[in-house]
């Protein structure tokens, strides 16, 4: 059982080094019923942090799933105005964002996917304006996590509920560099340092292609937009605040160009998406787009993904993560990408981040475009890295650097 003073300085993290809540800022805490405890640690935290005003989203993954088995399609794909307008007041006063994620890999198996993706769709279309605030670090958000029963249960089977949780929230607060003995704040100064550092080298070699081969079937090369910028750790507002994304992280990411991705990739650990898992999964590009796919298990649901908007069957993001990384070091599959994509090299399907190309946050879309970003509805990563991991980096000279051999960085 987790003491009572770590999962405050937990909830302290997300709070003043995830979200970093401004003095006077609103902060906008989305979280399950079942997180109460927590997330009144984060509404205390921000308060202490001088915050404006603390505001909680509540939800509730069971209710979801009634709602999607009973409701009917015409009813899910209706998006009022008004809650259309309560995201967009609070990102008109300048709010941060923190996610508390506890959801039920699968939870959602038994939804017809066709009612699940028209949803969706729906709302994402309706929504569409508002992801330019995230994207384009208008302002702070950040994911954390916290363990549910039935997460639990899917990563630890053989234990009792209780041990199962206990045992998966040891697991988030390891990842997460929490401890009962030290200061997670000064923790996470330091790792940002040394994930920054990596992408200043990355940046300075500043590679037009990188080409990523494995034992596993996978054969891909990625180009890279000019004027590419490698980023990772913790990331900066157009108003200069820093802040962390994601809390756990351990990757360098940049930007593909949207036709320049040809090969295979096979993926390494299981995709949970729309509530199900995809396991065993490949994917063929050509000149940038999924031309081809498979999967042993919810390959539908992997159409789903591949087919959701024009800008899905490309890539937005190339990350490159050590095999040896502390995460993979657990030996543990959380069946959670916020997790597992700090585990092993993964790829995006969907939007590019603006940050990730020069000036790229004060581009127009079409500015983007014309660089070579890649735009669509959605950002989904999955993983593909491995034990053997072999990347080659080219440079616009033609000249070659081995950036991994054996899985891990040798830059």
């Amino acid at each position: 059982m987790v003491k009572k003073e770590t999962l405050q300085k937990y909830a302290d993290l997300a709070v003043r080094i995830g979200a970093n809540v401004q003095p006077g800022q609103l902060l906008v805490i989305n979280g399950s019923v079942t997180d109460y405890e927590f997330i009144r640690m984060c509404v205390n935290s921000a308060y202490a942090a001088n915050a404006g005003e603390v505001i909680v989203n509540w939800s509730d993954e069971q209710v979801a799933l009634a709602t999607y088995m009973n409701a009917s399609t015409e009813t899910l794909c209706e998006v009022p105005q008004w809650s259309i307008d309560k995201v967009q007041w609070t990102q008109d006063k300048g709010a941060a964002f923190l996610h508390v994620i506890s959801s039920t890999p699968g939870l959602m198996k038994s939804v017809d996917p066709v009612k699940m993706q028209s949803a969706q769709m729906a709302r994402m279309k309706k929504t569409a304006h508002l992801q330019k605030y995230t994207m384009n670090n208008e302002g702070q958000w950040s994911i954390v996590a916290l363990p549910s029963a039935g997460w639990a249960k899917i990563v630890f089977p053989e234990l009792s509920e209780e041990d199962a949780i206990n045992k998966l929230m040891d697991a988030i607060l390891m990842s997460s560099r929490v401890s009962d003995d030290n200061d997670p704040v000064e923790e996470w100064k330091k790792h940002n340092h040394e994930i920054t550092e990596h992408s200043r080298i990355l940046n300075e070699h500043n590679f037009k292609t990188l080409h990523f081969k494995s034992e596993t079937g996978t054969d891909l090369t990625v180009e890279l937009v000019k004027n590419h910028v490698w980023a990772g750790g913790c990331d900066e507002t157009t108003k200069g605040v820093v802040f962390n994304p994601n809390i756990p992280t351990e990757e360098n990411f940049c930007m593909p160009y949207k036709y320049g991705v040809n090969g295979k990739v096979v993926a390494t650990k299981p995709l949970n998406y729309q509530g199900k898992l995809i396991e065993n999964f490949w994917i063929e590009f050509e000149n940038g787009k999924a031309v081809n796919y498979g999967a042993e298990k919810e390959v539908e649901t992997l159409k789903n993904l591949i087919e959701f908007d024009e800008g899905s069957a490309y890539l937005g993001e190339v990350a490159l993560i050590s095999y040896d990384s502390p995460i993979n070091k657990t030996g543990i599959l959380f069946y959670n990408t916020l997790f597992d994509e700090n585990a092993s090299c993964h790829l995006a399907l969907g939007r590019a981040y603006p940050m990730n190309v020069k000036n790229g946050t004060s581009m127009s879309e079409e500015e983007l475009a014309e660089a070579g970003a890649n735009s669509s509805m959605t950002h989904v990563d999955f993983m593909f890295g491995s034990r053997d991991m072999h990347v080659v980096g080219t440079k616009e000279n033609g000249e070659t650097v081995t950036l991994f051999e054996n899985g891990n960085f040798i830059i």
